[in-house]
């Protein structure tokens, strides 16, 4: 009885049959004069005081379809005291016997928006499959964290005033709540955050990781490692000498940082939209490069969206060609004592180079460019600084260039070619230069054209039929390519062949070589910010030596800094804590200053993944036992703008530490899953003239110079495949979905939604939306039918509302055994949801569910044990109400480990079939019979039945032909027989 009223003053569910009656009638008393209500409904319109509140509120319980405002704090309340999803550790009563799931969200930026209705998508799918497996017997680990580091809470900081540290913890506290206001089943006991010291101390130990091994350089100029060992500490220093040689790269005043080119869009910072321009600075990189064929070789092995590994594969960029060298002469072809070097994926062509293109940083330009070229060479760099590498090489952009004055010797020919700079060509791949062969190459064939260069056509097609307009790309037959004395001849050959011999020609010439070429770069690893990991280094000022802290010394905090604004000269922000910046090198005991720059935001998702494994571990960063339980990842679910960023430099990461033995796995993520996106709900438009007059969207008139007028949803309807106005329904209107925005004021609140229709309606409502791989368009008309769906199946298992609006104890199902077609129906939605769940259909488990619960109402009895599986399938999809209904059948603990229904075969397989029947060999109707009928029962349901009977009632048979499961043909005596 104590346990009881302990559990009561909890406000803990209990079991109907565990209640004392007076304990029951007082806890009903408590739930209708004390029900939780969480929001009034923002989505509707809310009256501000008196009556007009009141009938609000009325108005509110009438439209509800079931109490999700008491149910789903009160579970969300229990799961959160009882730790119902905490995974134990190894050792802490993890039975490892049993199979392990990791179900993993690419964890959130905690923005000050909080959510909107876009995010919950992804989260819901895999919450669903964590549930799914709880029951399943699995293990299962789904953590929830936070990347929290990086230019976005720093922007605002900075606009704000506001430290970046308080506006984080703020955004974390609120993404926090709205996801728990969901039911996500996730273990909060494992929440991490990028920006925890206790965290980044381990970003910091991996990136000492890579500078020992080479990974982790500064600038392009690679740097070597000395080795020492201080037996007092037992740790390694790795003392780096680097020099001040700068690197070009994407530099935002605006931001005050330097930019990935990822993270440049059309020649703006993808984060505000501010100008981006090329600028030489001293930078740290990671040399990804040097894994670029394991990490091409490795996504063959992966269950990943192909389209996802196209483009990471494009993205490596992987080709095969030769490197070959072109000698630099004047207009006189006096030799400038410049070798040219040049990587082509064609050297079949270079009989039909007639031209070399620089890219605008090439490092032999100086000397490339003459006295007379020179200011316009000067010029048109420092335009090309100002474009994006994305900008510079985009196809349908105007190719432009200009002469550099010098001249260079075609090996082949012997002929000399002009050297031209062109922005087409990036100093970042291959050489910085290319042989253009305009006649076989589109960009070099649009650059000739433009500047009347010429054109050599090398390759014929093998039907011999081409543009002459347009350059011929393909491999074909080789013409016009023989230099008796070069003594290079491959006329007539294929293309493959030719290929094969210019390499070995130049090979044995001493002209270049046979090369593997790649367009992915080493990874830009430093920015001029504040709000980042800071660099675990210190530099000697009497010596300019770079010396990496110890382990012991980790984690290197980042100072608190009142002013962390951008410094405008490129220094970064951290410089003005002086204090910290000058510091004492441990091993010299000598004085040193810090690295300033910091990490980008990338860093601390590169591993996030592992330390779920093992969150609390302050010794190292996971234990092995616990890796090789939990990895790798089973299922990763997010968005498809994270298909090369992330994923590659995750991947790239994650290898680095398999070579180390950190990981026991070659991959980091097994199964990814990418969702689509949620778009605002459709946006109607008309069209109108200077005058004011309206203009249909499908008339012949222009549109362009018409004003646009959005249509409320209420005046529009929709007339065959368009929608119109409904009062002219000749005017056709432009009806699209956008992408959620502030901008577009288009976002919804998940907090108005739940408020209003319930967190398991919204996601119910996102799941049934359609795929989960596709985009969707929100229709807050489409959630109340979801809605709807979740009041009836409360009805079928609760009953009626009282005449007070609420609802009594338990449930209206019998102890009933079910009958044959109940188990059917039943057995027939297990079979369907649980091969939904399993290939990520949620759509369509939610229309089995459906189905179920419209044929259970035509029973006239629900059968307990029937509907207490039918609640364990809807369990992973509303668990707020399926806990709430499992626990008025009599459950007094959560279903969460509850077995998932197992389909019977027995159940699924038909019992009754459609049967033709034949007169006389000419079929006259069918018949339902059970498949276990005779011949005489399937000839007496025949002959009863209303169409057919006027063939047989009174004939005469001559004899019956049955086919079992097939058929029923009855032959009429002739003499007899009707036609």
């Amino acid at each position: 009885m104590m346990a009881l009223a302990l559990q009561w003053q909890l406000q803990l569910p209990l079991p109907l049959q565990a209640r004392p009656p007076a304990l029951a009638a007082a806890h009903r008393r408590h739930r209708r004069l004390h029900a939780p209500v969480l929001r009034a409904p923002p989505l509707r319109a809310r009256c501000c005081a008196g009556a007009a509140a009141d009938a609000e509120k009325a108005q509110a319980a009438a439209r509800r379809a079931y109490p999700y405002d008491e149910i789903e704090p009160r579970w969300q309340r229990y799961w959160e005291e009882h730790r119902t999803f905490r995974t134990p550790d190894i050792g802490e009563g993890l039975d490892t016997s049993k199979p392990k799931c990791y179900v993993l969200d690419m964890f959130p930026y905690p923005s000050g928006a909080g959510l909107h209705v876009g995010h919950p998508l992804g989260y819901t799918a895999t919450d669903i499959l964590s549930r799914f497996k709880r029951m399943k017997g699995f293990n299962v680990l789904h953590p929830m964290g936070w990347d929290a580091f990086g230019l976005p809470a720093e922007q605002y900081a900075i606009e704000t005033g506001t430290h970046p540290k308080i506006t984080t913890e703020r955004n974390i506290e609120r993404f926090r709540t709205q996801l728990k206001s969901l039911g996500f089943s996730y273990d909060w006991d494992r929440e991490i955050s990028t920006t925890e010291p206790a965290y980044y101390k381990w970003t910091q130990w991996i990136f000492l990781q890579l500078l020992k091994r080479g990974l982790a350089y500064q600038d392009s100029v690679f740097m070597f490692l000395v080795l020492h060992l201080w037996f007092s500490m037992i740790f390694r220093l790795a003392l780096i000498s680097y020099n001040q040689a700068e690197v070009p790269v994407n530099w935002c005043p605006a931001l005050g940082t330097v930019l990935a080119n990822e993270e440049v869009v059309d020649g703006v910072s993808e984060r505000g939209g501010y100008p981006v321009i090329r600028k030489p600075m001293r930078q740290w990189m990671l040399r990804i490069t040097s894994y670029a064929d394991r990490l091409l070789e490795d996504l063959n092995d992966l269950d990943w969206p192909e389209s996802i590994k196209e483009m990471q594969r494009n993205w490596i960029g992987r080709s095969k060609g030769a490197e070959l060298e072109f000698s630099a002469v004047d207009q006189g072809e006096h030799d400038l004592g410049a070798k040219l070097l040049v990587y082509t994926t064609r050297p079949d062509t270079i009989f039909g180079a007639t031209y070399l293109v620089v890219a605008p940083e090439h490092v032999l330009l100086s000397s490339l460019t003459s006295e007379e070229q020179r200011e316009h060479v000067e010029e048109y760099k420092e335009l090309a600084a100002r474009k994006s590498e994305l900008e510079r090489t985009d196809l349908q952009k105007e190719k432009t260039g200009v002469f550099s004055g010098s001249y260079a010797k075609n090996p082949a020919t012997g002929e000399i070619i002009p050297i031209w700079v062109a922005d087409y060509v990036l100093g970042s791949y291959g050489t910085g230069a290319i042989m253009a062969v305009p006649a076989h190459d589109s960009r070099d064939h649009e650059f000739a054209v433009q500047y009347e260069l010429p054109i050599i056509k090398v390759v014929s097609p093998p039907n011999g039929n081409s543009d002459p307009a347009e350059a011929y790309a393909d491999d074909g037959i080789m013409i016009n390519s023989c230099n008796s004395s070069s003594g290079l001849d491959i006329n007539g050959m294929l293309s493959k062949d030719a290929a094969q011999k210019v390499i070995e020609w130049l090979e044995s010439n001493g002209y270049g070589k046979k090369k593997v070429n790649y367009k992915l770069r080493d990874w830009l690893f430093a920015r001029q910010r504040y709000w980042g990991e800071p660099f675990p280094v210190v530099y000697r000022d009497d010596t300019n030596e770079m010396v990496p802290l110890s382990e012991n010394e980790l984690p290197l905090t980042l100072p608190e800094l009142d002013d962390f604004t951008p410094t405008g000269t490129g220094e970064p922000p951290l410089t003005k804590a002086t204090d910290w910046v000058r510091t004492i090198e441990l091993l010299s005991k000598k004085p040193a200053r810090r690295e300033t720059s910091t990490m980008p935001q990338w860093a601390g998702s590169c591993w996030y993944y592992l330390r779920f494994m093992d969150p609390k571990n302050s010794s190292i960063l996971v234990d092995k036992a616990k890796e090789r339980y939990w990895g790798p990842v089973d299922v990763y679910v997010g968005g498809a703008e994270h298909s090369v960023l992330h994923l590659l430099y995750a991947r790239f990461w994650h290898k680095v530490l398999y070579d180390m033995g950190v990981v026991s796995t070659k991959e980091p993520f097994k199964c990814l899953i990418n969702q689509g996106l949620i778009l605002g709900e459709v946006e109607y438009t008309a069209y109108k003239d200077n005058e004011g007059r309206l203009v249909s969207a499908g008339s012949n008139s222009s549109l362009i110079d018409c004003y646009q007028e959005k249509v409320p949803a209420d005046k529009v309807t929709k007339v065959g495949d368009h929608y119109v106005l409904k009062d002219d329904p000749n005017i056709r209107l432009n009806a699209r979905a956008y992408k959620m925005s502030k901008s577009r004021g288009n976002v919804i609140n998940p907090d108005d939604v739940v408020s209003e229709y319930g967190a398991d309606s919204l996601r119910l409502y996102e799941m049934f939306m359609g795929p989960l791989r596709d985009s969707k368009t929100w229709s807050t008309g489409g959630i109340e039918g979801v809605h709807r769906f979740l009041g009836r199946t409360w009805r079928l298992i609760v009953g009626p509302p009282l005449p007070d609006g609420s609802y009594k104890d338990g449930t209206v199902t019998s102890e009933d055994e079910p009958s044959l077609d109940q188990l059917r129906v039943l057995h027939k939605c297990i079979a369907r949801v649980t091969e939904e769940i399993h290939e990520t259909r949620f759509n369509t488990a939610i229309s089995a569910m459906m189905e179920f619960v419209n044929a259970a109402y035509k029973w006239e009895t629900q059968s307990k044990s029937v509907i207490e599986s039918f609640v364990l399938l809807l369990s992973p999809f509303a668990p707020h109400l399926a806990e709430e209904l499992w626990f008025r059948l009599g459950h007094p603990q959560s279903l969460a480990y509850e077995q998932f229904p197992e389909a019977k075969s027995e159940y699924l397989e038909e019992s009754k079939l459609v049967l033709p029947v034949q007169i006389n060999g000419k079929t006259r109707g069918t018949i339902l019979v059970d498949k276990s009928c005779s011949e005489d029962e399937v000839f007496q349901i025949a002959a009863s039945d209303e169409k057919l009977s006027k063939y047989l009632v009174g004939m005469g048979i001559r004899k019956r032909i049955y086919v079992p499961g097939r058929i029923l043909n009855v032959i009429l005596d002739q003499q007899k027989a009707r036609t």
